[in-house]
């Protein structure tokens, strides 16, 4: 049997998140506890220049080496956060391109699923990003199936959302790696014993996460989400959940405070404010995908909604060119 400990490598990005690495980590780390006393893992942290790299939070990490080569037999995982894009240099493009060649596993943490897709190695594949990013992502690239889901595998290529779904991602790859009992026994050590399936959502039920307990209404505001480039009238949205228009009103003033046209437009400014930071779109593509009519009407809601003009909070990187 090769003893030969499995390596991973971590590519961290400017603004990576700190909580999503360190879960990948530890639970790497906790399998070299198990009893035997064998080395399962090793790991290196790598940067764009070898030079420590700030997460969002302001941490500084330090790491191992800069872009090195890497060997056939390890598993890379790009880690980013906030506004990847902007340090997804055309280096690191250059060097994720060269290595993946190499027939390695790879993947990626949070919106290290953008730095991938940059670098041209997602077309075609299923795939799952933060749901902050998800948005920019789907819209790029439309050969990209991006799946609402924790974590996705698509043969050597894994992505997942960040932060505490780390940790089912890595116990899905030490199971991989070396079975059930090992990761069985780490998500015990994690205190973890419930590890999510790659099927779970993001975000719970909405009734969950707005302690609402109105099925209608809950069922109203799915409908929305799934239609804001084409919004729908209140009348037909209660039409659809099978209420009346002024019995929907209620309901939306007795658990939001606000109309359904009021939180309908929020909705689409939202996924207005994502798509202006993260990707290269147009403010008249952004329009039509959020479902306003005319550039003029977007910037005069968009000022009076954020206090900024759209053109303030497009990203500066505007995804070095995410479009191919």
């Amino acid at each position: 049997m090769d003893t030969k400990p499995k390596r991973y490598v971590f590519l961290l990005i400017p603004g990576f998140s700190p909580l999503g690495m360190t879960c990948a980590q530890e639970a790497l780390a906790l399998a070299n506890r198990f009893h035997g006393g064998r080395q399962y893992y090793e790991w290196m942290l790598l940067s764009h220049d070898g030079a420590p790299v700030t997460a969002w939070s302001g941490l500084q990490v330090g790491v191992d080496a800069g872009l090195i080569d890497l060997h056939r037999d390890d598993t890379l995982i790009v880690c980013a956060g906030v506004d990847a894009p902007a340090g997804s240099t055309k280096r690191i493009l250059g060097w994720l391109r060269r290595e993946t060649r190499k027939g390695i596993d790879f993947g990626a943490l949070s919106s290290g699923t953008l730095t991938l897709a940059m670098a041209g190695l997602l077309g075609g594949r299923r795939v799952t990003t933060h749901w902050e990013y998800s948005s920019a992502l789907a819209e790029s690239y439309p050969d990209v199936e991006v799946d609402d889901v924790i974590y996705a595998v698509d043969g050597r290529v894994f992505t997942c959302a960040g932060s505490a779904s780390s940790m089912d991602l890595m116990l899905d790859r030490i199971q991989r790696d070396y079975g059930a009992e090992l990761a069985s026994w780490v998500a015990d050590q994690m205190v973890y014993t419930a590890p999510r399936p790659e099927t779970q959502a993001q975000r719970g039920p909405l009734a969950g996460q707005m302690g609402l307990r109105h099925a209608s209404l809950s069922h109203a505001i799915e409908i929305m989400r799934q239609n804001l480039e084409d919004p729908l009238p209140p009348s037909e949205i209660a039409t659809m959940v099978g209420v009346s228009t002024r019995q929907l009103e209620r309901l939306f003033a007795r658990y939001l405070g606000s109309s359904p046209n009021k939180y309908y437009l929020g909705l689409r400014l939202e996924k207005a404010r994502n798509l202006l930071s993260q990707t290269t779109l147009s403010l008249m593509e952004i329009c039509v995908l959020c479902g306003f009519k005319a550039p003029s009407h977007f910037s005069k809601t968009y000022r009076k909604a954020f206090g900024v003009p759209p053109s303030r909070d497009m990203g500066g990187s505007n995804l070095l060119g995410l479009r191919k």
